[in-house]
């Protein structure tokens, strides 16, 4: 009796409801552009107060696009993402060195931001279209 008592009522199934729906891209891009917005006021400024602020505060953020990368890379592709788009482990590898060559290994060219936006928009639209299908 004390068995049906507790059994659940309703049964219900879901699928990475709440995980999946978190995940966005997104959040890569927007410190990706802080980070070529730091280093464009950093090249336009000869103060070296404000220059090292800037290279501290372009070192946190370019560690953020790694880690917003990485948690898309590692929580949510899965092995069939990689089945369809076999270039996403060298699309990640290389969007996180280029995020730790913006950031920590202490570039301050604004091409090196560039060609990670780029990556990032790469990963973008694989991403989208994964959560399309």
């Amino acid at each position: 009796m004390l068995a049906r008592l507790l059994r659940p009522r309703l049964v219900a199934s879901a699928h990475c409801d709440l995980p999946c729906g978190v995940y966005d891209p997104a959040q890569a891009r927007i410190e990706a552009e802080s980070v070529k917005a730091i280093i464009e006021k950093y090249n336009a400024n000869e103060d070296p107060v404000f220059r090292t602020r800037a290279l501290i505060i372009k070192e946190q953020r370019a560690e953020l696009v790694k880690h917003h990368l990485w948690v898309l890379w590692t929580d949510y592709f899965k092995p069939p993402h990689l089945e369809a788009y076999p270039q996403l482990h060298q699309l990640f590898w290389e969007a996180t060195k280029l995020a730790g060559a913006a950031g920590g290994k202490g570039t301050v060219e604004v091409a090196q931001a560039d060609e990670l936006l780029a990556k990032i928009d790469e990963i973008s639209k694989i991403f989208w279209a994964t959560k399309a299908a």
